[in-house]
């Protein structure tokens, strides 16, 4: 691969991660190995606002954002934390009681496999409350925002 030199090596922006380059055509050369007329969309337009930076900030400020990411955290943090103390509980049980783990349940089910098959089932039910608490107050309100941010970035200078 050659480098580039002259004013195309200094048109490479990168500001806009959703803009798909290649599928637009405005990297294409022509058989002299200059740009393809047509050219990237944004070069074409004028000064059109506010860049998506400043877009993006601000949708981060907002209050809608805000309210999305308190509802993640008031599931995340305390769930998160249950389950680690229910993790770390029986990983002490077994290490500091083994006489307790060891005590039969029914048959050659200890009290130990009845533990570790329930670390198993609350993994599951925590999967299943996460994308429960998800579906019902957040998804709706993210995507609310990702549509509104994406209307917006759609006219902003590039």
């Amino acid at each position: 691969m050659e480098k580039q030199e002259g004013p195309e090596a200094a048109q490479v922006r990168l500001e806009d991660p959703w803009y798909d380059a290649l599928a637009s055509g405005w990297s294409d050369r022509d058989s002299t190995g200059a740009p393809a007329p047509g050219g990237h969309p944004a070069a074409e337009d004028g000064p059109a606002g506010p860049s998506a930076a400043d877009i993006y900030l601000e949708v981060q400020r907002s209050e809608a954002f805000q309210e999305v990411r308190a509802r993640y955290r008031r599931f995340v943090v305390p769930a998160s934390a249950a389950f680690l103390v229910w993790y770390l509980a029986y990983v002490v049980a077994a290490t500091t009681a083994p006489g307790l783990m060891a005590r039969p349940v029914a048959g050659a089910v200890n009290v130990a496999m009845v533990a570790g098959l329930a670390q198993f089932l609350t993994t599951f039910l925590l999967t299943w409350a996460y994308t429960r608490h998800a579906r019902l107050r957040r998804d709706r309100a993210a995507l609310d925002l990702r549509w509104d941010t994406q209307e917006m970035t759609r006219g902003a200078g590039r």
